[in-house]
């Protein structure tokens, strides 16, 4: 079923989302910033720096596992009270793992533009609507409404269903959540910049063929990294030069120049780095081994 089949590919396009995504995205960012560098430090929690990779897509699976479960025993109950009572307990489990993944996705949303940003405020609409459905069928279950918070669970699977096809679009066709920054050459040492063109304390974009690279010199050393930020591809070279580290321009993610790795977010994989020397007054780099 395409896009279009779903309905969903026209609505993501509308510009009038933008007027309602943005400001609430600013609201996100200033939330976390105004709690100083405590905030930063929860922020980097939700995006998952700390793990590797995001920390949203664990919590996906929890509603949408405990929702499934819900609804199997829904349909194996009868009337037997006991897969009655288990079959909101699902349902209860769902809500909590529902609100983890509501923080962290809306912690990694606030970080995106255009039309990811647009696409991820019509999942997070939908999120919020069948959770709703969720939480009012297990109200009603627990005031003997069975047959009401059956239905009221069926109509919130059905609209999580439509708000996990456009997080796969967020995922595998815009690569929200994955690395942006990826190096296959040159596989031997290549020069790609003179010496003399990276003076101490300064940074520099420098491209031959298929390489693209960060070039950095600091304390006597120089450091090469991709270009290209790992988060959603912004360019380093017009980031900010820090003691030891880079931030991106676009969306400020922090990355070591010695090892790439990632000291705050939004991005949670490590800035790919290659292997360098300096031979006859050139820079070289090439893939490490």
């Amino acid at each position: 079923m395409g896009k279009d089949d779903w309905g969903l590919s026209k609505l993501v396009e509308n510009p009038g989302l933008d007027r309602i995504a943005e400001p609430l995205s600013s609201v996100v960012r200033n939330a976390y910033a105004a709690v100083g560098p405590a905030g930063q430090k929860a922020k980097n929690l939700a995006h998952g720096v700390w793990l590797g990779h995001p920390l949203h897509p664990v919590f996906t699976d929890l509603p949408v596992g405990a929702w499934t479960t819900a609804l199997a025993l829904d349909v194996a109950a009868g009337s037997e009270p006991g897969m009655r009572r288990a079959a909101r307990f699902a349902i209860g489990v769902g809500l909590v793992g529902a609100v983890a993944s509501a923080i962290t996705g809306l912690t990694d949303w606030s970080e995106t533009g255009g039309r990811s940003r647009r696409t991820g405020l019509v999942h997070g609409l939908l999120n919020v609507a069948a959770t709703a459905l969720f939480t009012a069928s297990w109200l009603e279950r627990g005031n003997d409404s069975a047959s009401r918070g059956r239905l009221t669970a069926w109509a919130g699977y059905a609209i999580a269903a439509g708000s996990a096809y456009l997080g796969g679009d967020l995922v595998y066709g815009q690569r929200i959540g994955v690395t942006h920054a990826a190096i296959e050459e040159p596989e031997a040492f290549t020069a790609v910049a003179q010496s003399s063109d990276v003076p101490e304390g300064s940074m520099k974009r420098a491209r031959k063929d298929d390489v693209d690279v960060l070039l950095a010199r600091q304390h006597g050393r120089v450091c090469a990294l991709a270009h290209t930020c790992a988060h959603l591809g912004g360019p380093l070279s017009e980031g900010t030069l820090k003691d030891g580290s880079v931030v991106c321009p676009w969306h400020g993610s922090e990355f070591a120049l010695d090892d790439g790795r990632v000291l705050n977010g939004p991005a949670t994989q490590a800035q790919p780095t290659f292997d360098v020397r300096e031979q006859a007054g050139a820079i070289e780099v090439k893939v490490p081994e």
